[in-house]
């Protein structure tokens, strides 16, 4: 019997005070009932990623540590510095917690800060460092070779912020860039808040000449809004593009009549929040900060019976 079917139980009248107590009660239930439904927000559980359809998961990062931990020092490492990372970048790279740490919730929150004047100073390219971030990387702890790489984020917005999900070729220490090869699975740039891009870099194809995928979001929705799973499956002779399991972009080495396929070997994992460059622009006054990136997880897969 629904709470409403109460009124006319055992002849019962009820006055118009009564039934707005019963009004009020329902409304309550309802709101309970709707707390306790999955949130985008809230952590998926390992099983329902694990058990991906073809793929073993082979590496992944859950950032389950205590708020204020650091990120887990035998998975990542910290790039540091404020030379500009050839897109001519305003954020000074840092391996402190204010710039990367778990938030105590099961994420790693990287967080692009403006520079306060009591603040330690630190020269970029440009003079004064104007603001901090970080980026991290599995160089020398982890890569792969073909598989799915995946992870849930929540972007940070604002005109001249440039959060990315990417992978670099392990060679680039010998081979330099771009001929080690660039995956980029997620970048946002502020002033496109709706749009996701995926692309490749090579010889003869890289910087601003990238071979470039975009998912937008209907609607006008936001990716800063929500968190997202951004994914990418790599095989020998393909490479896909997904946002929450949606197909958005198919790249076929079989395609590259004229250029070079450079993705055939083992790549590195990067994460990191940019501020300004020649893509996004530079913050203006319009910006807010501090801006953060909220990372769920990251987790990498290869198809047990090939390896890829």
């Amino acid at each position: 019997m629904g709470l409403l079917g109460l009124q006319h139980s055992k002849g019962l009248k009820l006055d118009s005070l009564t039934m707005k107590k019963r009004f009020a009660i329902l409304i309550l239930l309802l709101a309970a009932a709707c707390s306790t439904l999955a949130k985008p927000e809230e952590k998926l559980p390992m099983t329902e990623s694990a058990s991906l359809d073809g793929w073993t998961l082979i590496w992944n990062d859950e950032f389950d540590s205590p708020a204020g931990s650091p990120p887990d020092s035998s998975k990542w490492k910290h790039d540091i510095g404020g030379g500009g990372w050839g897109n001519k970048e305003w954020e000074y790279y840092t391996d402190l917690p204010q710039n990367a740490s778990t938030d105590g919730a099961g994420n790693l929150v990287i967080r692009a800060e403006q520079v306060q004047s009591q603040d330690e100073k630190r020269m970029c390219w440009y003079g004064e460092c104007k603001f901090t971030s970080a980026r991290i990387l599995t160089q020398d702890k982890f890569t792969v070779t073909y598989g799915r790489v995946e992870a849930r984020i929540k972007v940070p917005y604002g005109q001249g912020i440039w959060p990315a999900f990417w992978m670099l070729g392990e060679d680039i220490p010998s081979k330099g860039w771009p001929e080690c090869g660039e995956i980029d699975i997620m970048e946002n740039i502020g002033r496109e808040p709706s749009a996701a891009h995926g692309t490749v870099h090579g010889p003869g194809y890289s910087g601003a000449e990238g071979i470039s995928h975009t998912f937008t979001l209907p609607n006008g929705e936001k990716f800063s809004d929500d968190f997202h799973v951004f994914a990418m499956e790599w095989e020998p002779n393909e490479i896909r593009w997904y946002v929450d399991d949606n197909l958005y972009g198919t790249l076929k080495k079989d395609s590259f009549t004229e250029k070079r396929w450079v993705f055939d070997h083992p790549f590195f994992i990067i994460m990191n929040v940019a501020v300004g460059g020649y893509w996004p622009g530079y913050p203006d006054e319009t910006s807010v900060f501090p801006q953060t990136m909220m990372i769920d997880y990251v987790r990498a897969y290869q198809k047990a019976q090939t390896g890829q």
